[in-house]
């Protein structure tokens, strides 16, 4: 989700809910943790913590950004640019791009000299990247089975086929749990629901425009649930949403046909206003997580057969159009 630099610093408002929602994202080192639900989670926690810890309150309200992922400003490790973990984020997902310039992913994360760094932060601005921060912590966690992928959608489908450690749930009526992700449909114009989701899938469409927060904490007697996910407000951020008793989203913001944020609509100008269509269970939340790796290699993967939204010279061939639904009808 991406918002011009200059509307963010007018909307930067410091609320006083900011050191509540700062603070929800400790969670111990991911090397300590056991299960791999918490494994993701910790990960996703350490990246927000390593961004600054930028964050939208639980009104939808932006509290707080210190830095963006084109700048050369530094991240909390003080030596690290936004824009070079973002490409660190591609690499070791093994979605590695090249751009017109002549970069890639491999070449924008390693050190870098002269003008290489300009073609590098242009290239990072230019390609969403939420997808594969996600991507980034299913393959540095561990998660087995998990479809890689520069797209939401293509993971997401996967899940609502059964072919993976997530399964297709709709988020009005399943409780989040730690590890899962909560999606929402970017495209403008329209609005799909949960049961739009389903039947777009069934209908064969190649692709869809979707971004997927990863769950961080999930507690009713908080009552709020804590996501984290990238490229949100250009950087790795966190956002709360409403729990009630049980466990389940209450009151979830959603964004209307004819809703867009405008002078004349403020009522609409909240950054959990969305389209929230898919909340993806992590079935092999509880499995254990396997023996951390200190250093940047990462746990094996599937190769992946084919994709749906390619990423441009990973070799990988695009899937064909399924042929019958993927989901069950109703």
């Amino acid at each position: 989700m991406r918002v011009p630099t200059g509307l963010l610093l007018a909307l930067c408002l410091l609320w006083p809910a900011a050191a509540a929602a700062a603070g929800a994202c400790v969670l111990p080192p991911p090397a300590s943790t056991t299960t791999l639900g918490q494994r993701v989670a910790a990960l996703a926690c350490a990246e927000h913590n390593l961004w600054h810890r930028p964050f939208i309150d639980i009104e939808g309200r932006m509290a707080s950004m210190t830095v963006a992922e084109a700048e050369s400003s530094r991240l909390a490790d003080g030596g690290t640019e936004p824009w070079r973990r973002v490409a660190m984020y591609w690499r070791d997902a093994g979605l590695d791009w090249r751009s017109n310039a002549g970069v890639s992913a491999g070449t924008c994360a390693a050190p870098v000299m002269g003008g290489t760094a300009s073609m590098c932060r242009a290239t990072i601005v230019d390609n969403p990247w939420s997808a594969a921060f996600v991507s980034w912590l299913m393959a540095r966690a561990g998660v087995p089975g998990f479809r890689l992928s520069a797209s939401h959608f293509e993971y997401i489908v996967h899940a609502g086929q059964g072919g993976g450690p997530y399964s297709l749930h709709d988020p009005a009526s399943t409780a989040p749990g730690v590890g899962d992700l909560l999606c929402f449909v970017r495209a403008n114009g329209a609005t799909f629901g949960h049961a739009g989701l389903r039947g777009y899938i069934s209908g064969g469409a190649g692709g869809l425009a979707m971004h997927c927060d990863v769950v961080v904490n999930a507690d009713p007697s908080r009552g709020r649930v804590d996501l984290v996910g990238g490229n949100v407000l250009q950087g790795v951020t966190m956002r709360s949403l409403h729990l009630n008793r049980n466990g389940l989203l209450w009151n979830l913001p959603q964004r209307l046909p004819q809703g867009a944020c405008t002078p004349d609509n403020a009522t609409a100008c909240s950054f959990n206003r969305q389209d929230w269509v898919a909340l993806l269970k992590l079935d092999v939340a509880g499995q254990p997580a396997p023996a951390w790796q200190p250093e940047r290699g990462l746990m094996p993967t599937p190769r992946q057969d084919c994709c749906i939204n390619c990423v441009v010279g990973s070799g990988v061939p695009r899937c064909p159009a399924p042929a019958a639904p993927v989901v069950p009808a109703g």
